[in-house]
């Protein structure tokens, strides 16, 4: 396989992952769609490096993984508390916060 096939690759799933934020009706889509972003990357990053020869796009990506691992236990704690307060994870019921 050619660089140009894996960045195709990455821009079709970094598309995917912009059209689920931008649709956002579930508050847990919208963390999948943001990992789908981020790992659209990181292929971009990994096969760039690969086809230079050079490590510092895999290490790159290797942080970026470290810092979506990361985003997602906060994230998902976050939601929890969210679906224990309101019983829903749609996004509608963020929008209307009480003070």
């Amino acid at each position: 396989m050619t660089l140009n096939s894996y960045l195709i690759l990455s821009a079709i799933l970094f598309t995917i992952g912009i059209v689920g934020v931008i649709r956002r009706k579930n508050l847990l889509m919208l963390f999948f769609a943001t990992e789908i972003m981020l790992n659209a990357v990181n292929i971009g990053l990994a096969a760039i490096s690969k086809f230079y020869g050079d490590l510092t796009g895999q290490i790159f990506a290797f942080f970026i993984i470290a810092i979506a691992a990361s985003e997602v236990a906060i994230g998902l704690g976050l939601l929890i508390l969210w679906f224990k307060k309101k019983n829903s994870i749609n996004l509608d019921t963020i929008q209307n916060m009480e003070g």
